[in-house]
């Protein structure tokens, strides 16, 4: 009897620990019901409970870790790379530097446009 115990404890332990290592590496945008550190905390203080309702209602679907000889199942892994049209905060920064260039080159041709117009009226002898 007690031998059932033991592999019980085992078997709880281990579904607690894969549970709170699958919550600490999902991406903390794609967790479901709550936040991650809420859910981390679930996980701690309700053990088997918290490990179970991580799995029912708060693991992002479809994000098991990338298996397999290359690496690449699909399915998000993080710390993988992606192309980078795919990720927003790159596409942000691009339109910004964009932008910045934009207006210093708008202000760069209105400087040379007023020091022009600075340089004529100088030139110019009906200014006196």
């Amino acid at each position: 009897m007690v031998r059932y115990y033991i592999a019980g404890g085992i078997i709880a332990a281990s579904v607690i620990i894969y549970a709170l290592i699958q919550c600490i590496l999902s991406d903390a945008r794609r967790v479901r019901s709550i936040s991650k550190p809420a859910w981390i905390l679930t996980i701690v203080l309700l053990p088997l409970l918290g490990a179970l309702l991580w799995f029912w209602l708060g693991r992002p679907l479809g994000a098991a870790p990338a298996t397999g000889a290359a690496g690449n199942s699909g399915y998000y892994a993080p710390g993988r790379s992606t192309a980078p049209d795919d990720d927003d905060a790159f596409l942000r920064q691009l339109e910004r530097q964009r932008e910045l260039k934009k207006r210093e080159e708008e202000l760069k041709r209105r400087e040379e446009e007023l020091k022009k117009r600075e340089k004529d009226a100088g030139n110019d002898p009906q200014a006196d």
